[in-house]
Order: C-alpha cells, then structure tokens, then sequence
C-alpha cells in the first residue's frame, strides 16, 4: 500500500465530495481519482479495495470534523454551565453545517455501514471513540451531566443535521433557538437521568 500522508488525504477528501455528491453508489476508485485529480488507478494504491476505501473515509471525516482549537480554548476558559453546554453544542452545528457536503458525506457512510458489515465495524468503532471522547470532555470540563446527556445530545443533534442539510419538515424554527431548547431540556434535568 502507497504511504504518502498527503496524497491518502487528498484522495480521502475527493472520496468525501463524491460520496456527499453521488452517494455510495457513485463512490468508485474511478471517481475518486477523477475528483482528485490523479491518474487513473492511484485510489487502488492508497485504498485497495471498496471497504478499505470506505474505512478511510470513516476515518478521516472525523479529522475534518474536529473542532477548532482556538474556540475550545476559548469556552473552555468559561464556568461550567447549561448556557455553555449551548454554545458547545452551537459550535458543533456550526461547524457541521459550514461543510454540509461533509456531513452529508457522514450520513451516507452511515447509511452503507448499515449494509455492510466490514465499514459497520470500522465505522462504529470510530462513532463510538467519538461519543467516548466526547463523554471525556464533558466530564472533565465539569459541564452539568454525563454520558446519558451526551448520549441525548448526539441523537438530537444527529436528527436536526438530518432535517437541515437534507429534505427538511421545514417547521420554521430558528436554528439557534433550537440548539438552546435541546440542551435545556436534554441537560437541563440532568439529575433525574437513570
């Protein structure tokens, strides 16, 4: 397998686009050294097959998706509230709705991981370090709740990015309004959480 850092993220990065773009079934190594920009053949040097393919764009999504440092530091320095679990969870839609195409792309690889058992593995392992890494974080910023909030937290927030960055219910809501509604009344009660 090829071991330039450089070229598997920008092969990893053309595989999101088409993934976000044509969907699972027009992810091909093909495609992707098109979108690339790369000779004909460089996606299966870096990506041997079709699984090992999707499980480095698992990967690499959540590199993409990272927040940035400069604006954890900055809320980081702030007292463990309810108003700043809401503006954690502000930056995180932001962040994801910046790039609609990339979480677009997430949604996808969720959705062929539910066929495939090779990328359900490889992308619920990286799902679940995720929610572990983020349960970690809460904690230790002394933010109110634990795990079941940030359990509460993702499945909310999985369904509102479902509902803004594809065919929406359209209910009229300000999207800010609703990031503070649901960290109030999925946090906001913490204490009675089982």
């Amino acid at each position: 397998m090829a071991r330039n850092t450089e070229r598997r993220t920008l092969l990893a990065d053309a595989g999101l686009r088409v993934l976000a773009v044509g969907g699972a079934r027009g992810l091909t190594h093909r495609a992707v050294d098109a979108e690339a920009g790369v000779p004909t053949g460089t996606a299966s040097n870096y990506f041997p097959s079709r699984a090992a393919l999707l499980a480095g764009l698992a990967e690499r999504i959540f590199d993409r998706m990272a927040p940035d440092p400069t604006v954890l530091a900055d809320l980081g320095r702030r007292e463990p509230s309810i108003a700043l679990v809401t503006d954690y969870l502000r930056d995180i839609v932001t962040r994801t709705t910046r790039e609609p195409d990339l979480t677009r792309a997430l949604l996808e690889l969720r959705l062929e991981a539910a066929r495939r058992p090779e990328l359900r593995a490889a992308l619920g392992d990286v799902l679940r370090r995720g929610y572990a890494d983020d349960v970690a974080f809460h904690v230790a910023a002394g933010l109110p709740g634990g795990a079941y909030e940030v359990a509460l937290l993702h499945y909310a927030v999985d369904g509102f990015l479902l509902d803004l960055l594809t065919t929406s219910i359209d209910a009229g809501f300000d999207p800010d309004r609703v990031v503070s509604t649901l960290v109030s009344r999925l946090v906001g009660g913490a204490d009675l959480a089982p």
